[in-house]
Parts: C-alpha cells; sequence; structure tokens
C-alpha cells in the first residue's frame, strides 16, 4: 500500500528528530506500507473515527497521525509524545488535515 506525506511540515517534524528515531519512524512506516490496516500494536491504534497512529519507541516517542484515503496511506500529522495521553490539539490538526484531504 502506497504511503504518502500530506504535507511538508510532517516532513520537516521527522527530519527535526535525533538520528536514531529517524530510522526507527521509517521502519515503522516501511512496516505501514508492507501490511497497511493489518498493521496492529504495538506499532499502530485506531484513536478516532478514519483516524490511526503510528507508535514509535524509543529515546522520542513519535506519533504519527494517519488515515487511509482511496487505497492509500496519507501520513497527516506528527509530534513527539510527552503524557499517556494525546492531545486534544494534535487529534484536531489531525482531523482538520483529514477533512481537507476528503474535501478534495
Amino acid at each position: 500500500m502506497e504511503v504518502k506525506i500530506f504535507d511538508d511540515n510532517l516532513e520537516k517534524f521527522i527530519k527535526s528528530l535525533e538520528k536514531p528515531t529517524i530510522a526507527k519512524v521509517l521502519r515503522i512506516i516501511d512496516l505501514l506500507e508492507l501490511f497497511g490496516n493489518k498493521l496492529n500494536m504495538p506499532h499502530s491504534k485506531k484513536v478516532a473515527v478514519h483516524l490511526f497512529e503510528l507508535r514509535v519507541r524509543g529515546i522520542q516517542d513519535v506519533r504519527i497521525l494517519y488515515a487511509f484515503n482511496k487505497g492509500e496511506v496519507v501520513l497527516l500529522h506528527g509530534f513527539i509524545k510527552k503524557s499517556s495521553r494525546i492531545p486534544k490539539k494534535e487529534i484536531d490538526i489531525a482531523l482538520s488535515k483529514l477533512n481537507r484531504l476528503t474535501r478534495v
């Protein structure tokens, strides 16, 4: 399944991470490309209707929110997770991008 990045902000975010974390992010994106919607815990988890998170554990715990759209995976938004729950602000950003994506 093809994986696309929604915008430059996510690409800049990934490039800003520490090198070992970037490697883990790219590895988990490869797994998502390979397994698609069959990728489950500990790598992926549903967080809202039509919205999922890629879970990257390590020195920096990174989350990348994504959705499935027209047979491909679209990576919407990424952040460093600092608490046990995903902040509402982060979900709102991803949902806003998802709404823009589905209106096209």
